[in-house]
């Protein structure tokens, strides 16, 4: 496996409220995160960073998963755990009050990836099928085009567009969409913020993420280019590739 993850405060905001990683359990199996925390004063960064380094502790003492239910289960019962621990902290500290955080985070075996999503954060996956969006944003807008109300032209540009309608945290129990997917030779893994993904197309990240340049220099122009076009927002993104090169191991 290849994998890195970088994040940027961008070019606009003080604060970076996005936390982003990958970590290594006792079995070797890898799980990336990426979390765009939201909430006023720093309590996006609070709800980001808990996400993060709590999943990366229960990760790092985790074993013994082999199939694609033990996956969706880990992830499932982990990130309800997470849920409540954001809730409870935003209600015993009136700083943190109404805080909340997307999470994007998959589990890469060699047979498989997995991915709990909540909120507007991406997963995208690049394969022999082409280049696809994996998860669906749970936001107001994304909700109107689904519905027909608007057209997903209209949605780009959408006064309501960064409108959240499911995150960690906010409430007391969370519904979260996991799938899994196989995962082989060649593939690659693009997690983001909308930081991104709002400033990158489709079109755009595929044709980066297939060039000849290492995952470093991938990484760096993608955050570049989200930069040059205005970067107002934090920018974060995790990619894995399938590869036994060994090149890039985290």
């Amino acid at each position: 496996m290849k994998a890195v993850y970088k994040t940027d405060v961008g070019r606009i905001r003080k604060n970076n409220e996005d936390s982003v990683g990958i970590f290594l359990n006792r079995d070797g199996q890898r799980l990336a995160i990426v979390a765009d925390g939201m909430g006023g004063h720093r309590a996006g960064d609070v709800a980001s960073t808990m996400t993060l380094t709590t999943l990366k502790e229960l990760w790092e003492e985790s074993e013994g998963i082999q199939t694609a239910e033990q996956a969706e289960v880990w992830l499932k019962t982990k990130i309800i755990q997470v849920n409540r621990v954001l809730f409870d902290h935003a209600n015993s500290h009136d700083e943190c009050d109404g805080m909340g955080t997307t999470i994007e985070a998959v589990i890469t075996t060699h047979l498989f990836a997995t991915v709990a999503h909540v909120g507007d954060s991406r997963c995208y996956i690049l394969n022999e099928s082409g280049f696809q969006q994996l998860t669906e944003d749970h936001t107001l807008v994304n909700e109107l085009v689904r519905t027909g109300q608007i057209s997903k032209e209209d949605a780009e540009h959408h006064p309501r567009k960064n409108v959240i309608m499911r995150a960690l945290g906010t409430e007391l129990n969370v519904s979260i969409d996991i799938k899994t997917i196989t995962f082989e030779e060649g593939d690659i893994l693009l997690l983001c913020s909308d930081g991104l993904s709002n400033k990158v197309s489709e079109a755009e990240l595929a044709e980066i993420l297939k060039n000849e340049d290492d995952l470093e220099k991938k990484s760096n122009l993608l955050i570049s280019i989200a930069n040059e076009r205005g970067g107002e927002d934090n920018i974060s993104l995790a990619i894995v590739e399938f590869s036994d090169t060994g090149e890039g191991d985290l």
